[in-house]
């Protein structure tokens, strides 16, 4: 890489900050759709700590050992467990909802594992995704029912078969990928759950929500968002700037404050508490200065 190639990176210090995880290009505002609403809302348990032992792929409470995870829950200490939909649903006797809880999943992650791109552990890097996903939206929204937890799973089903390179460069193209990859996602989404057994109204909901119909009136939509704008914030703005070496500070700026404005009150107060490095959380500051 050449000095004027790198200038910007460079000069924000960003070019050290590797983190695992896929770079995000973060655009402008969704389109608006319609409102989706969910059905057999199943209780979650919160976020377990680490103070409770847990063993193999269940804990003892039901939450379900996790890779990947944020570092923290709602309490500040590190957390190991997600709360587990199948154990709870199983405990309130809706054996058929466990059921296809996890026959969804099973289809889902199927196809996060032929994502030939890997992590740094080795993992397919959707699976890892979706795993970091699906555990913001936990903390996000402590009583996710199960269709919002496989909603947050689909968020990039299948993103690595369209690249980015498969549409013109410039931000019209950009745009119109982002547009593509959310209707083929939903439709992929919807696909899976009715084969796992879900109405077509459950499956409908889980579209919408993929789709980002309704972001910032649809309470699904925006926690989909939320989640996403948390993982490129936590795990992927570093690499994505030393992809970018050739972008001016003003622009990473611009990047984050669209991101910005993309979340809600509660993604932002969480946001403000990562614990990003230096040059990125200046950018953050400087970004959402104003705000």
């Amino acid at each position: 890489m050449g000095p004027a190639a790198g200038a910007g990176a460079r000069g924000l210090g960003l070019e050290t900050c590797g983190q695992d995880g896929e770079a995000a290009e973060q655009g402008g505002g969704e389109q608006k759709g319609g409102q989706g609403r969910t059905e057999g809302k199943a209780d979650t348990h919160g976020w377990k700590d680490d103070e409770t032992a847990c063993s193999g792929k269940r804990c003892s409470g039901g939450l379900s050992v996790q890779p990947n995870l944020p570092e923290s829950g709602p309490s500040g200490r590190r957390v190991t467990c997600l709360p587990d939909p199948v154990a709870s649903l199983q405990r309130r006797g809706v054996e058929s909802d466990a059921k296809r809880f996890e026959k969804a999943r099973e289809l889902i992650d199927a196809v996060h594992a032929a994502d030939p791109r890997k992590s740094g552990d080795g993992r397919p890097a959707e699976l890892v995704y979706a795993d970091r996903v699906e555990a913001w939206v936990c903390r996000l929204v402590p009583e996710a029912d199960a269709l919002l937890r496989l909603a947050a799973r689909c968020q990039h089903l299948e993103r690595w078969a369209v690249p980015r390179a498969s549409f013109p460069e410039g931000r019209t193209g950009y745009l119109n990928w982002r547009r593509s990859l959310y209707q083929r996602q939903a439709e992929r989404a919807r696909e899976l759950l009715r084969q796992a057994g879900f109405s077509e109204a459950e499956a409908g909901s889980v579209a919408t929500w993929v789709a980002k119909k309704g972001l910032k009136t649809n309470p699904g939509t925006q926690a989909l968002e939320d989640a996403a704008c948390l993982v490129f914030l936590e795990n992927e703005i570093s690499d994505f700037a030393a992809q970018h070496t050739d972008y001016p500070r003003e622009k990473f700026v611009d990047i984050l404050r669209k991101t910005w404005r993309k979340m809600s009150p509660a993604a932002r107060e969480a946001a403000l508490r990562l614990d990003l490095p230096g040059p990125i959380r200046e950018l953050v500051e400087e970004a959402v200065a104003g705000e």
